[in-house]
């Protein structure tokens, strides 16, 4: 399904630090504890991911793929090391600042799609422009922002209808709809094709090949081989640590 017709180039964007770098990690650990042992889940992972680069990130499960995405979208906090994202030093900052910070900065895509089940697809989509501390939309212009989001993933007859009403693919394209609510500069997605079938992975995929050729940056873990082969940029990690220091660093 994911055949050559996929591959291209990323776009790039002026926008960013002096360096050119959305993401930057320097020197990350996460460990984690329980009562027997520490777990150390990344071992000193450096990282640099450019305005308008779409990257990959492959491994088998407990490699450390999710833990990776979570200290960059601000969920999990390093044990050590440095972690700035669109100009901003993320582990120095309270949950409250980073709360905010999320809001006008990052899209996530989540595997299981965490719509809220008891609003309609359209309500899932206006309520990140609702939480935001940068309201950038009053009432009637959020929804209609909304509305243009769904369709243009193709979800506009769905918009009153419920999340169980509705199947998976359909689904993951509202919660690509819900990320971008707020015009972020990076998405993140955690296996945003874990659930699905292959044509509405294909779909999904070829929504995120747009995001990225019009300036998003797009970080995605996933499982998927076939999938990661189309990405231009990918990155294999092990054991917390990446196998290739070259493509990491971006060189």
């Amino acid at each position: 399904m994911f055949g050559k017709s996929l591959n291209g180039g990323h776009g790039k964007s002026n926008n960013g630090n002096h360096a050119g770098h959305l993401i930057e990690l320097r020197g990350v650990v996460k460990n984690f504890e329980n009562a027997s042992n520490t777990f150390a889940a990344l071992r000193g992972i450096d990282l640099n991911i450019d305005v308008g680069e779409f990257t990959a990130v492959i491994g088998k499960s407990g490699s450390g793929k999710s833990t990776l995405l979570n200290i960059i979208a601000g969920i999990d906090r390093p044990t050590s090391g440095q972690v700035f994202v669109a100009g901003k030093h993320i582990d120095c900052m309270t949950e409250d600042e980073l709360a905010r910070w999320r809001g006008e900065n990052l899209g996530i895509v989540f595997q299981f799609f965490q719509m809220l089940p008891s609003l309609t697809l359209l309500d899932n989509v206006v309520l990140p422009m609702e939480l935001a501390a940068c309201r950038k939309h009053g009432p009637k212009r959020r929804r209609t922002r909304a509305m243009e989001l769904l369709e243009r993933v193709g979800l506009a007859d769905q918009a009153t209808m419920l999340p169980s009403l509705v199947s998976g693919g359909q689904l993951q394209r509202a919660a690509i709809a819900r990320a971008l609510a707020n015009d972020p500069p990076l998405i993140v997605a955690d296996e945003p094709t874990g659930n699905l079938d292959s044509q509405s992975a294909f779909n999904v995929f070829r929504l995120f090949q747009q995001l990225v050729a019009e300036g998003k940056t797009l970080l995605m873990v996933t499982h998927d081989l076939e999938l990661a082969r189309a990405v231009p940029r990918k990155i294999e990690i092990r054991d917390g640590q990446f196998l290739t220091a070259e493509l990491a660093a971006g060189v």
